[in-house]
């Protein structure tokens, strides 16, 4: 299949902003496109390219504009000064791709199969030289690319497609295409995180075929997630009987036990078995069972006091590549686990709670102080919750979790019966969209940044601006972490990529018609990195607005 005809459907995606309209492209394309390229498109469709706990292709503006620099003959200040001037790094590329003679430019017919070959293979470029191989993959690519598909070519490189596609719109795609039940396509995706996998199979076999995918041990799921309360008293009201548990202030992990092999997956799927063999070995001491997939939460503690350290130790741990069980020794973790979706051969998350965790105590041979249950009440007395709540706080922890016993495990939701309680106010995971280069004792540094949270198409739209609560060691590590994204720059401000999440505290949410979002935030802080969580985890504009009439309705009270 033609890359332009690909194209041309990018076009006509985001030529119409009719969620409708768009599913029926889409269908029509799933149905006319050859069999083997079904698992393939709908990740380029979204500009992901890969299932998300597979691959990624590690390249930064840096990469692509030497890239584009080789193609065209144009120095990269020049290709900054055009991407500033159009404001989109695409339609840049595009001006510049028309610039060049045709016979230079084409050298072949581009293929999907073909851009997806090459990306491969810059994602598995590694080591020794894996940029100068990264450089030429792509320089192959935009030899071989119109000016048109240069364009999307770049943005996908970016993340930056710009079509208005997300998850649902292809789920009910793939739906229509091969007229199955979108739940049937829902449960399938759910199970699978993979939807070019649940099209191909929605193609094949139906129906019938989604209802027979399941899990896969060593294939990460995406977690649960809780929503927020109130109060103690408003999440108690789940039912006669609630489990309290403690919430943990540390990471995610998703461990996958199948043999002797463990392997632990973040919030964000990535495999950080490697970075933590401590708990790799723990688990395969503690899971009594052949296979397991179990949910938890690893914890930095301090070896004296036995408190919870700050996060960003727990993150030293997930990034580290070198002197790993030296780190382990001066980092320890707990990890405290309490769910369990998957046991020999069965799938649990439609078995109620109270189920699993029966099956869990029965499961776990706990390490004191190393591999352990979270520790539970289970009561619908307030003073009893009361009292558990508050020695949670005593201990460092960040509050409490109150679960509907009889609730299913509902696989990458933010679900209505599983709620966490905490004494502070309610904070925004935002992703750093673009920043400001500092001055004065700030110089050489991205100092102030601004936030964006996701619209429902999933494109990032601004909500304010930080440029307080960072300590200059952590201007270093978020300038680090930031110029390797800088897509342009325009005097002293620059664009971004938008990869770093970030947990964002205000004094207020106000309506503001400076910003695209529709919403501002009054006076915020930044309280940390949420290098835990991907891009597509961030919180949207939908949670923005819920928030803002919440605090509307609490002044009114008040």
């Amino acid at each position: 299949m033609d890359y332009g005809e690909l194209v041309q459907v990018y076009e006509a995606l985001g030529a119409t902003p009719a969620k409708l309209e768009k599913t029926q492209i889409l269908a029509e394309l799933f149905r006319r496109i050859p069999p083997h390229l079904l698992p393939i498109i709908p990740h380029l469709i979204t500009g992901d390219i890969f299932p998300e706990q597979e691959m990624e292709l590690g390249i930064g503006p840096g990469l692509l504009y030497n890239a584009v620099s080789f193609v065209t003959g144009v120095g990269k200040g020049e290709i900054e000064d055009i991407i500033r001037e159009e404001g989109d790094t695409g339609r840049a590329v595009k001006r510049l791709f028309e610039r060049r003679p045709q016979k230079t430019l084409y050298t072949e017919t581009l293929t999907v199969e073909r851009v997806h070959e090459i990306f491969t293979s810059i994602a598995r470029s590694k080591g020794s030289g894996a940029q100068d191989r990264k450089i030429k993959y792509l320089a192959e690519l935009f030899s071989s690319a119109t000016p048109l598909e240069a364009m999307y070519l770049v943005r996908t490189v970016l993340s930056e497609l710009r079509v208005g596609v997300a998850e649902g719109l292809l789920r009910d795609a793939i739906a229509l295409a091969f007229e199955v039940d979108v739940k049937a396509v829902e449960r399938a995706f759910m199970l699978t995180n993979d939807l070019g996998l649940v099209a191909k199979v929605a193609r094949e076999s139906g129906e019938e075929g989604l209802r027979r995918l399941t899990v896969t041990v060593g294939r990460p799921l995406r977690p649960m997630l809780a929503q927020a309360a109130p109060s103690l008293e408003e999440a108690l009201k789940e039912g006669d009987e609630v489990a309290v548990e403690i919430k943990y202030d540390g990471a995610r992990v998703q461990i996958h036990k199948k043999g002797k092999d463990v392997r632990i997956f973040s919030r964000r799927l990535e495999d950080v078995t490697e970075a933590l063999p401590d708990v790799a070995g723990y688990a395969l001491a503690s899971i009594g069972a052949g296979e397991a997939i179990v949910d938890g939460e690893a914890v930095a503690v301090d070896p004296e006091t036995k408190r919870p350290r700050p996060f960003q130790e727990i993150l030293r741990r997930f990034r580290r590549k070198y002197d790993i069980q030296q780190t382990a020794q001066e980092i320890p973790f707990e990890t405290h686990i309490f769910d369990i979706l998957y046991k020999d051969g069965e799938l649990l998350i439609d078995r109620p709670f109270r189920e699993r965790r029966k099956m869990l105590e029965a499961l776990l041979k706990e390490e004191k102080g190393r591999f352990m249950l979270a520790k539970q009440l289970v009561t619908g007395d307030i003073k009893e919750a009361e009292r558990f709540y508050h020695d949670a706080l005593s201990m460092g922890h960040e509050g409490v979790m109150v679960k509907n016993l009889d609730a299913r495990y509902v696989i990458g939701s933010r679900v209505g019966y599983m709620y966490k309680v905490k004494p502070v106010a309610e904070t925004l995971d935002l992703v750093i969209i673009g920043a400001i280069w500092g001055e004065g004792k700030r110089r050489g540094w991205l100092s102030s940044y601004y936030l964006g949270a996701r619209d429902e198409l999933g494109e990032f739209r601004y909500v304010g601006r930080v440029a307080t609560g960072v300590t200059e060691e952590q201007l270093e590590e978020y300038t680090r972490l930031l110029k390797p994204l800088i897509e342009f720059q325009d005097g002293k401000e620059v664009r971004l990529m938008p990869e770093v999440v970030v947990e964002v505290g205000y004094q207020e949410i106000q309506r503001s018609p400076k910003y695209d979002s529709g919403f501002a935030l009054r006076f915020p802080r930044l309280i940390r990195l949420r290098d835990d969580k991907s891009p597509a985890e961030a919180d949207t504009i939908e949670r923005v607005e819920e928030l803002y009439r919440k605090q509307g309705a609490s002044k009114k009270d008040g």
